[in-house]
C-alpha cells in the first residue's frame, strides 16, 4: 500500500464529473482502494474521493469514528466503507449547517447547509451491495465525498461566506460551535 498524492483546490479534476467504474472488483481497483484508506487514515480524515488522489473515477471511502459520532441525531459509529458508483438520494427537504474541512483545502472550514438525511447505494470491491439511510454526522460526510464526484467543492455549497475561515481561527473565535 501507498499514500497517494492528494489534489489540492485549484486543480482541474477537482471540478470535473468523474466516471463510473466499470469493473469494482478489479485488481487495480482494490488496489487503489487500499491505498486511499492508507491515504485517509494517515490525513486523520472521515473521508476520501478518488478525483481527490487524481483520479476520475465514482468511488470513494469513508469512516465515522466514534468520537464524531456522538452527537443527537447520529447514526453511530461506522467501520471504513468503501461506495462504488454510488447513487444517493435526499430524504425530505431539511437542511442543517455543518462545518466540514476537506483534505484537499488544508486549513479552511466552512458552514455548509447538507440535507438532514439521506439514502445512498453503490458496490464495494466484491460488488456486494452497500448503503444506507443516514442523518447526522453520516449524511454530511457521504455528501461531501459525493460532492467530488460531480466535481463539486464544499465552498460551492456555502450561501454564508462569514461562516468560511482559517481552522485555528475559527476555534480561537469559537465560530464553529452551534452549526452541526
Amino acid at each position: 500500500m501507498a499514500i497517494l498524492k492528494i489534489a489540492r483546490m485549484g486543480h482541474p479534476i477537482l471540478i470535473r464529473k468523474a466516471e463510473a467504474v466499470g469493473e469494482p472488483g478489479a485488481a487495480e481497483i482494490r488496489h487503489l482502494v487500499a491505498d486511499m484508506i492508507e491515504t485517509m487514515l494517515d490525513a486523520g480524515g472521515v473521508g476520501l474521493a478518488a478525483p481527490q488522489v487524481h483520479v476520475p473515477l465514482r468511488l470513494f471511502v469513508f469512516r465515522i469514528p466514534p468520537e464524531r459520532a456522538g452527537a443527537a441525531g447520529d447514526d453511530g459509529a461506522m467501520p471504513i466503507t468503501v461506495v462504488i458508483n454510488p447513487e444517493i438520494a435526499f430524504l425530505g427537504e431539511e437542511r442543517i449547517l455543518r462545518w466540514e474541512g476537506c483534505l484537499s483545502i488544508p486549513g479552511l472550514r466552512a458552514a455548509v447547509p447538507r440535507y438532514a438525511r439521506i439514502r445512498y447505494a453503490g458496490v464495494d470491491c466484491d460488488e456486494r451491495p452497500v448503503g444506507a439511510v443516514a442523518s447526522g454526522f453520516h449524511a454530511g460526510v457521504v455528501q461531501h465525498e459525493y460532492d467530488h464526484l460531480d466535481g463539486i467543492l464544499y465552498p460551492m455549497r456555502m450561501q454564508d461566506l462569514s461562516k468560511f475561515g482559517f481552522t485555528e481561527e475559527l476555534a480561537r473565535a469559537g465560530a464553529m460551535e452551534g452549526a452541526g
